[in-house]
């Protein structure tokens, strides 16, 4: 984190002395005023390149492994299991039923015991007790 804000400050800091001296040699009339926009544009094009490696190229984190014995520990049938992950992909309860071919009430009944089996108030905190018991992958 510090070297990222060094490297925007050394970065705010090139570029307030390149806008300096372009207005100087623009004053002065030593560069032309193509000239300057065409070095101001390549710097913030090399900005852009260093910035790009750095975000988009970073080590993505290894998905979880699921804990199965988790999941038989905390009695969680393969249909409910099935819900969770459908309630995980933000689906509502008639998204899940027509997508298990089941019906709304069904789908509520195992939402209900999801969030009994997981000690939980609604369905986010259900997702979020499922992940940090690694039984849900992030």
């Amino acid at each position: 984190m510090k070297k990222t804000i060094f490297v925007f400050s050394a970065l705010i800091i090139a570029l307030l002395v390149l806008f300096r001296l372009s207005r100087y040699s623009y004053v002065s009339e030593d560069i032309s005023v193509e000239l300057t926009i065409g070095s101001i544009a390549v710097i913030f094009f090399l900005v852009g390149i260093y910035i790009n490696k750095k975000t988009l190229h970073r080590e993505k984190s290894k998905p979880t492994q699921i804990d199965h014995k988790k999941i038989e520990a905390l009695g969680i049938s393969k249909r409910e299991y099935e819900v969770l992950i459908l309630i995980s992909k933000g689906m509502s309860n008639k998204e899940i039923a027509d997508s298990l071919f089941v019906s709304e009430s069904t789908v509520k009944t195992h939402v209900s015991n999801l969030l009994l089996k997981l000690d939980a108030e609604r369905r986010t905190q259900a997702i979020k007790k499922a992940k940090e018991l690694q039984i849900l992958g992030q």
